[in-house]
Parts: C-alpha cells; structure tokens; sequence
C-alpha cells in the first residue's frame, strides 16, 4: 500500500475503518469515506479509463471535480473518482469507452424540491471567502456559504508549509492547514451563516437562484439577494506530446494526494514550473518520502520566491532554467520524462535533450480563475462582486484581505454605509506583490553570544521573525516602508531562544555562536523527518546550495509550535556563517539517463483531454475553414467533453497562434449551463435512484 505511515509536519489520523471494493474484480482495501480515487491512487492504479479515441489510457489531472480524466464506472454508474468517497462493497471498475446508461423503466420516483433563501451566497470556502462571509455575516447579513470539498479553507487545506506575510494581519509563521482549520472554526461560531460543505454551486439562475450539489446527491435551489465569488483557480495543462499520460497532473492534485489524503502518490517526480506553486509542490514531495530529479523552468529566471528556490535547492533538487519539458512516454503511463533547453524563441534545443526515468510529472506553470459565475451575474444584472484567486491570482494572505474588501464593496453596492478601511488596501497590495529587489548582505562574525545569521537577501512581504523576537532584537531594516523590508540583527542580547530560525517561513534564518578560534556552533532549520542521533555527521549547504563541510551533530530539538526541529551542528569558524541547511536526498537521484531517449512529435501534443483533439488537427481545422469563432471548434469535439471546455480554454490561444490567427480576433466560446455534472435523478431529488 503506498500510505504515508509518519510525516515530518502532519498528523496521521488513527482509528480509521477499513473496507473492501473491488476495482476490475481485483479485492482491494481502503478507508471508509476517503476519495476513491485516493483510494485507488494508494492500491497503486493510476489508470482510471480507457478513452473511445484511440485506447489512450487516462488518468487523474485535477483532482478537485473539475475535469472528467478521473472517470469510473462505480456499482454501474460513471463516477469522478476525486470527489467519490469510498464505500464499504464499492464495485468499481475502469470506464473503457463511453459509458452506459443504465436500464431503468421504473416510473419516476417522488420529487422532492428543496430550498433555502439568504441574502449572500458566499460560492467557495477558501480564505478569500470565509473572510468575506465572515465580514458580512459581521454586518448582519444572512449567510450562505458553499464549498465543493468536505474541509473548508481552500488550497489552505493542502498547504503544509508555514505562510508569509504578517504575523499580525494573516497568520504569517503559521502552516496552511493550521490556518483553514482557525478560519473555518470561527466562521462556524457565527449563527447568521449557513455551510454547505462537500456542496458544489453547479448553475445560477436569472430568477436569482443557484443550483446547489449537497453531499453529491441531493439537488437544492439558494435563493439570493446578491453574491460572492470566490471559486478560486484551476490548475493549466501545457502542450507537450505525452501530455495526458496517466502520471501527468496538477501540482495541486499532487498536493491533494499527498497532503491532504496522505498517500504516497509517486517515487520520483519532475516538476515543470519554478512558481511558488511548483517550488513548494518539491518541497512536498520530499517530506512525503518521494525523490524529486529536478524543476524545470522555460523562463531565464526562477518565478517563485527565492527563499523558496533557496530551500528546495539546498535539500539537492536541481532547478533547470531556459528548459522545457520536448516529451513524456510510457506504456499506458509515465515511465520518463524528456527536457532539453530552449533558444531565444523559445524553442528547444533538441541536441541538449537528456531523459529523466520519472513516474510522474507535475505540471505547475499557472493557475486560471473560476470566475465565470461572476461574469454570468453581471450579465444577469445581479449585484456580485469576486475575491481571492477568481480575481486575481496572488497567495493566499492577501486574500484574506481581499474577502474582506471584496464583502464591503458588496454591501455598497446594496446600500449599506460602509467604510473601506484604506490600510487594508494597501496592506493587500503588498501582501500580493511580487519580490522586489535583491541585496547583498555582509557576512556575519560569530561571538560568544548567540546572534542570527538572515538568508533572505530578496524583497518579499514576510515579518514573523522580527516579531517572535522575545528582546526586540530583529528589526526590519527600513527601505520601502513596509513589511516589504529585509529582517537584520540590531542587538546584543540575543537569548539563543530559537523561534526566528524556527519560525521563519523561508527557513533562511540561522543562530551561530563561537566555540572557539577554530569551531562554532549553528542552529538550522529542518522539516524532515531526522533520521539521525547526535554525533552524525550530516553534510551542511550554503544558501546557494553548494557544499560546505560535512558537520557533527550535537544536538537536535522539535519546536511544538512550529512544528520544525532545530538541529545544533558544530561547524568551522570560516563556514558557519554559510551554513544555511542540510543536503536531504543524494546527488544521483537527480542524474538523467546516460542517453536521451524520446521521440518528438509537436503536433500531438493533446490539447482537449476529455475528446483527444491535438494541437495538428486543430491547427489543420482552423486554417481549412479559416475559423474565428471558439464555437466552431465544437464541430471536431474540441470544448465538447465532460469538463466543459475548462482544461482545454486556456490552451485556445496558442492553437490559434500557430494557425496563423491572432487570439485577439477570435470569438470565445459559449459557458455550459451547469459547471458540474448533476444525475438527473439527484437534480429532482427522487431518493438514491440511478
């Protein structure tokens, strides 16, 4: 079984019943009520159906609802497998081909209409909507918040790293989950508010009504006076060939898989993307037990924080700038992975191809937003208003702040008296800014005493450990004005305590102290499980990821509420102020095969997964009829599938590039009525009927 048994930062629940299914007849065991599809994930299939369209084996790419690559057929009936729970006797099979309604002539059962009114409906429960729900529900608004997933709190869910920001305004210092579980708890201390979690928000109406998928069964209508969008984001699929093998899926799916369900979802993984979103995705899979060959970034520069790439670097995963992924192959699944570098046009070197022996590719290069409900309002003429990342996508602190605002601005636009507090609009902006400039800092000369040593040398807004600080010791040095600023030392009585190293989001925060002429000590950050007793000899990095010095260690203590150990290692006087972490996995998982070995085929690279349309037979389509209209594209099944276009729209623009059309030319294509499936027995309530 491919569980996480122990895990560095969460919890693993106990007492959990086990049950029985059979996939394809094959007895197989799991837990009652998780996901199926992570249930299938952890018995080791990865392959969920077979596609009408040349046999292609399909498997998961979102894992949050949104596409249909997850299909099953479950006792008879075709099921995504992500928002499935498992159940005791579940006969579950691989969907081959279309599948089939099943034989029913039974009169229709008793119809069951159900409804509740409110004056907000609140459609996601991430931070952006909890906090707007919460600031409306504050203004006497009756509240009804629904979210697609059991757990409220959004990617937040699956966020096992501590966030930035501000200590004070967004829970810096503090780990994602840490955060949902706060959010959520004081959202359902509030009487005025009413959740529907596990509840997708599938249609709204021009009678001001939205149709509502309670616990994927039951069909109910939420009448409303005005709403909050804040859906959040769905992960881009990218063009390459191979690029729907069963293997390759959204860093946020990993995510789920390994976070959020706690299964061990690969053994070695390539990343494409060096976003917040993909360097963080490593960094996972690493404290999930998983080997990580490399990240592969097409851009010169890495996009994420560099904080970020700093750690992940350090624990020795490479980061490939100016290449992209040329292909991925497999026999009905990923098996390796080929990159190779690109020229100025960004188009790859095919004689620096080197081939990578991968189980899985992570796809995180962007998000889009969910914000097709707040555009189907406005065209209703119903007063909405979107947060969080179905407005603009940014981390998850600011958009805190943006539910916040995103809620005043609703209740001005029906008619309350309010306020905006400015600061919070300018706390937002920095919160979602981008990293600023980049200095140099001087090195550091250890004393007697304890002080700290910063690796953070890149603006980005981030304060936890100026205000852990006991004596005050930690200030930021003060440029732009803001949180912004880099953290520097500007005292003298530092206690040794601990909590900046250990609190520090980046991990780029160490303590030194001299021992003697020769030896120093250093305090280090570690979120790995440490495997190691006092006395052994780890090998200790620079900020940059090079080599140092093989170092003793002397002592190593778990900080509760941090939950981060802290590792006393005894380091040369010239190295110690370097020291910034701990190599974790060994040089030659990251090594390619000796030769590449790929075959490159741009043109069948897929680009609508649900009906296998490639980017040759859409280019051909589109010149061949001189197409300006996405619409027209449904005429070879593009956009036609069980996601609704959603994986495929992104990917439009580039299509039409190729053929020679400008994007800007080209009509969009028309929204499907409902944005989730529905049975048309759950949308009349007739009671469990197929």
């Amino acid at each position: 079984m491919n569980r996480i048994l122990h895990h560095p930062v969460l919890d693993v629940p106990g007492g959990r019943r086990e049950v029985d299914f059979l996939f394809d007849g094959v007895p197989s065991r799991g837990y009652e009520g998780e996901i199926l599809s992570s249930a299938l994930f952890a018995a080791g299939y990865k392959r969920f159906s077979v596609h009408r369209k040349g046999e292609a084996p399909q498997g998961i790419f979102c894992a949050n609802g949104q596409c249909s690559q997850c299909t099953v057929i479950v006792n008879g009936l075709a099921r995504k497998s992500c928002v499935t729970p498992l159940a005791a006797g579940m006969d579950v099979r691989t969907l081959v081909g279309i599948p089939i309604l099943p034989a029913d002539n039974r009169p229709r059962g008793r119809m069951e209409k159900k409804s509740v009114e409110t004056d907000i409906l609140v459609i996601g429960g991430g931070p952006s909507g909890l906090s707007a729900a919460m600031e409306l529900a504050g203004m006497g608004f009756s509240v009804v918040l629904a979210d697609d997933k059991e757990r409220l709190g959004g990617k937040l869910v699956l966020q096992t790293h501590k966030f930035f920001g501000s200590e004070e305004d967004c829970y810096a210092g503090t780990r994602g989950v840490d955060i949902a579980r706060k959010l959520e708890a004081d959202l359902r201390s509030i009487p005025n508010v009413m959740i529907l979690a596990n509840s997708p928000v599938v249609g709204i109406y021009k009678d001001r009504k939205a149709g509502v998928y309670v616990n994927a069964s039951s069909y109910l209508l939420v009448g409303f006076k005005a709403l909050v969008v804040a859906a959040g984001a769905r992960e881009k699929s990218i063009l390459f060939p191979g690029n729907d093998l069963p293997g390759v899926y959204g860093a946020g799916a990993f995510q789920t898989l390994v976070n959020r369900d706690l299964v061990k979802a690969a053994d070695r993984v390539l990343v494409v993307g060096s976003g917040n979103v993909g360097l963080i995705g490593a960094y996972h899979a690493l404290q999930a037990g998983i080997s990580v060959a490399a990240i592969v970034e097409i851009l010169p520069k890495i996009n994420g924080y560099k904080v970020h790439a700093d750690k992940i670097i350090r624990t020795g995963v490479p980061v490939r700038l100016n290449t992209t992924v040329v292909s991925v192959e497999g026999d009905g699944r990923v098996e390796r992975a080929t990159v190779a570098r690109v020229d100025e046009n960004w188009k790859p070197l095919l004689g620096t191809a080197e081939t990578y022996e991968v189980d899985t590719v992570l796809i995180a290069t962007g998000l889009s937003s969910c914000d097709e409900f707040y555009d189907q309002a406005r065209a209703f003429g119903f007063p909405a208003v979107k947060a969080g990342d179905a407005e603009e996508i940014a981390e998850a602190s600011s958009a805190m702040f943006g539910g916040r605002i995103a809620a005043l601005s609703l209740a001005k636009l029906l008619g309350k008296a309010v306020t905006i507090d400015e600061s919070w609009i300018a706390k937002r902006e920095v919160l979602k800014s981008r990293p600023g400039d980049v200095s140099c800092r001087d090195e550091e000369t250890a004393g007697e005493r304890w002080r700290p040593v910063f690796f953070c040398t890149e603006e980005i807004p981030c304060n936890p450990c100026a205000t852990v600080c006991p004596t005050g010791s930690i200030t930021l040095r003060e440029n732009k004005g803001t949180i912004m600023d880099l953290p520097y030392y500007h005292g003298s009585d530092c206690k040794g305590c601990m909590a900046c190293v250990a609190a520090c989001p980046g991990l780029a925060v160490s303590l030194i102290r001299r021992i003697d002429d020769a030896w120093t000590e250093v305090v280090l950050p570690f979120e790995f499980d440490p495997w190691f007793e006092q006395g052994a000899i780890l090998p200790v990095l620079a900020q940059d990821g090079s080599f140092l010095e093989d170092a003793s260690l002397q002592r190593k203590f778990f900080h509760k509420k941090y939950r981060t150990w802290l590792l006393t290692l005894k380091v040369s006087a010239a190295n110690a102020p370097k020291a910034a972490g701990i190599r974790v996995q060994a040089e030659e998982t990251t090594r390619p095969m000796p030769s590449p070995r790929f075959e490159h085929l741009p043109d069948d690279a897929v680009v609508c997964r649900c009906e296998r349309v490639t980017v040759g037979e859409l280019v051909e389509f589109i010149r061949a009829n001189r197409v300006t209209d996405v619409n027209q594209l449904k005429t070879i099944r593009a956009g036609m599938g069980a996601c609704g276009s959603k994986t495929c729209t992104p990917l439009y623009s580039q299509v039409f590039r190729k053929a020679g059309v400008d994007p800007k030319d080209v009509t969009g294509g028309s929204v499907r009525p409902l944005a989730v499936e529905v049975p048309m027995g759950d949308l009349v309530n007739e009671g469990g009927r197929p």
